[in-house]
């Protein structure tokens, strides 16, 4: 199996819950600024009604490398480097403005570092960041969506796959896949069940992340092509499903 190119992506140490929380309530122009210069496409315009359908634009391939990045990012605690995959992340797939995708990259950043620290990290602070992600989402898109039920189902599975990765490594990931789909369901408003491969697909991308993790992070691991592969194919499910 070929091997993605390595990485140059320096090991910084693991925050504190107390640095996680220092992070700065307020947005940089600057980081707007970079935002704009990082776009690629211009957002389409946000339209009256409740549809999730602009936010089924998204290409699968570049959703799901922004995402693998984002996840080695992560692990390996490169917050600058999860800032600017989310920001590609959020501009790809929720379809915004670059002003609103700021606000969101950042909003997920802030959740990610409370989450982040293990086992002592600040769940509570995690929901309120992503349900100010998930205001900013239903606000520019017009969603009959309520930013608190999906913070608690976004936790809900990053909650189900921390359970698996440190206390049931290579467990049937059926509860985390339900989870997964109970989200995409309520946020595109389908069917779960349609959304369901989609689900079970990116749980099965966690589950090699979780993998390379163990193994020691080798940003040149062939295991990132299988993360990447299993990312993509969510994501073109994911796209049939809801479009």
């Amino acid at each position: 199996m070929a091997k993605l190119p390595a990485l140059t992506i320096p090991a910084v140490p693991r925050p504190s819950l107390s640095a996680a929380k220092a992070i700065p309530e307020r947005i940089s122009p600057h980081l707007v600024r970079l935002g704009s210069a990082l776009g690629r496409r211009p957002a389409p315009a946000a339209a009256a009604g409740t549809s999730a359908k602009p936010m089924a634009s998204f290409a699968p391939h570049r959703l799901g490398r922004f995402e693998c990045d984002a996840w080695v990012a992560y692990y390996r605690q490169d917050w600058g480097r999860v800032l600017a995959s989310s920001l590609a992340m959020v501009h790809e797939g929720f379809a915004m403005a670059w002003p609103q995708t700021v606000q969101g990259a950042y909003l997920v950043l802030r959740a990610n570092q409370l989450w982040a620290p293990y086992p002592d990290n600040d769940p509570v602070g995690a929901q309120q960041a992503m349900a100010r992600f998930y205001a900013v989402v239903a606000g520019y898109h017009h969603l009959d969506l309520d930013p608190a039920t999906a913070a608690e189902l976004e936790i809900a599975w990053w909650r189900l796959h921390r359970d698996l990765q440190h206390d049931a490594p290579g467990q049937p990931a059926d509860a985390l896949t339900d989870a997964l789909a109970a989200l995409y369901g309520y946020v595109y408003s389908v069917d779960p069940l349609l959304v369901r491969p989609a689900a079970a697909l990116r749980a099965q991308a966690m589950a090699v992340s979780d993998e390379w993790v163990r193994q020691g992070s080798d940003p040149a691991s062939a295991l990132l092509v299988d993360e990447l592969t299993a990312l993509v194919r969510s994501y073109a499910a994911l796209r049939k499903a809801v479009s």
